[in-house]
């Protein structure tokens, strides 16, 4: 659907042209008319789907209306939307989609994050803003010294839940709609609902309307996956042989831990490659830096941890490697969907040595699909390594069909969206929730 068809102001029309957006994602085609009607939403849809166009635009919409008849605010601005975002990659990819489409409104927006000094932030809203992006602890914290008062939200949205349940923010999300007024339209979106997200979800929409775009953790058609199996001491020397390659344009290289990521970078710029790393240690100076030059081609590689990642959007991403299988299986998805984004593409290569076989089944027992193993490389694993990990995962079959709302019908699961939790579980004493934070 051709955004012209939403109903969308024709200021709106012409940012988003020059953009180079003209037809609708269907998170957008089913989320903009609804919210536009003032009711609340729960979007659970895949990253990459185009979720932040789906509640800034009828939020821009809506204030720009508004500032349209009243004309020019008088006094000082007061806040009137709140977005919460889990990362300060994804809180300044959120406040950028604002000011690219509300460029000719007259309508101020501003992000605010820790990691940096808060006296610009404190400059900022002293002149006042229409729409805050904040990460839960930043906002918090100039909530308690007395700098940003809630009492005027009328657009309130939470967007990535399922990774501020693993960060451990949940406690600050909730303490932060306290003190949002009653009356308000909320939109909740997360790329899946685990059981948590669901009760969070239920608490704080009134009468929502759900949106489920795809069965959560299914993975995108368009990517490519293959794994690789090698042994833990030869995952560098296979990483560089990959991206000596030619196939390999660019690559989003996720590392387990900060330390590990580290040390990916200093082995890949030994071998004559470039790459940056990006994760909490980092400051927002060099993260944004490092980001900033794989986003415009400058650097090749960009090595990051999960949750450095989550925000990061960049275009034509042609592979993602998976240096380390993720803990938690729903992570796979997360971030195999940093390429193949936009119906574009990508490719997404897994290593996994023995110790890793049990993430793996886990892996594919979420996503319901064997992945294939590519044994033609240099680095094969060893046969001792091989013989003491767990056998090879078998096929899986699909248990029932998803319905329209992304439930499962024979596991009872009627419309939550998710087929398991993103949580811990028992027997998988590895699997714990990141510490509370940034990375």
């Amino acid at each position: 659907m051709d955004f012209s068809q939403l109903g969308l102001s024709p200021r709106i029309l012409e940012a988003l042209d020059e953009q180079g957006y003209s037809s609708a994602t269907p998170i957008q085609e089913a989320s903009i008319p609804t919210l536009m009607t003032g009711r609340d939403l729960l979007g659970c849809a895949q990253t990459g789907t185009g979720k932040t166009a789906a509640f800034a635009l009828p939020i821009l919409q809506k204030l720009g209306q508004r500032s349209d008849a009243t004309g020019p605010s008088v006094g000082r601005r007061r806040i009137r939307t709140l977005v919460l975002a889990p990362t300060r990659e994804l809180a300044i990819q959120i406040n950028d989609c604002f000011i690219a489409y509300g460029r000719h409104l007259r309508l101020r927006s501003l992000v605010i994050f820790g990691g940096v000094s808060q006296n610009p932030q404190v400059r900022s809203l002293q002149a006042g803003v229409d729409i805050l992006v904040a990460t839960p602890g930043r906002l918090l914290d100039l909530m308690d010294q007395g700098y940003i008062k809630l009492d005027n939200v009328e657009f309130f949205v939470l967007d990535e839940a399922d990774r501020m349940l693993d960060m451990g923010m949940i406690h600050d999300v909730r303490r932060i709609v306290s003190y949002l007024p009653s009356e308000r339209q909320t939109m909740f979106f997360s790329a899946t609902m685990p059981s948590e997200i669901e009760k969070l979800a239920g608490t704080i929409l009134s009468d929502p309307y759900r949106i489920d775009i795809t069965p959560p953790s299914s993975t995108v058609d368009t990517i490519g996956q293959t794994v690789y199996r090698v042994d833990r001491g030869n995952k560098i020397h296979l990483l560089v042989h990959l991206l000596n390659g030619t196939q390999v344009e660019s690559a989003l290289v996720f590392s387990r831990t900060k330390h590990g990521a580290d040390k990916i970078v200093r082995a890949l710029q030994n071998a004559g490659l470039s790459a940056q790393a990006i994760h909490g240690n980092k400051s927002q100076n060099a993260r944004q830096d490092a980001l900033g030059n794989f986003k415009n081609h400058k650097t090749r590689i960009l090595v990051a941890t999960d949750i450095a990642a989550r925000g990061i959007d960049v275009e034509e991403l042609s592979h993602v490697i998976q240096f380390d299988l993720p803990e938690v299986p729903e992570t796979y998805v997360h971030r195999i969907g940093r390429t193949g984004r936009a119906g574009l593409g990508g490719t997404a290569y897994s290593f996994c040595c023995g110790e890793e076989f049990p993430l793996l089944r886990d892996i594919q027992k979420l996503i319901r699909k064997e992945l294939p193993i590519e044994k033609d490389h240099p680095y094969p694993m060893t046969e001792a390594d091989a013989l003491s990990a767990p056998p090879a995962p078998q096929s899986f079959r699909p248990e029932g069909r998803y319905n329209q709302r992304g439930g499962n019908p024979r596991s009872g699961n009627s419309g939550s969206g998710a087929t398991r939790s993103a949580g811990p579980r028992k027997g998988h004493p590895r699997r714990q929730y990141a510490r509370r934070g940034e990375d």
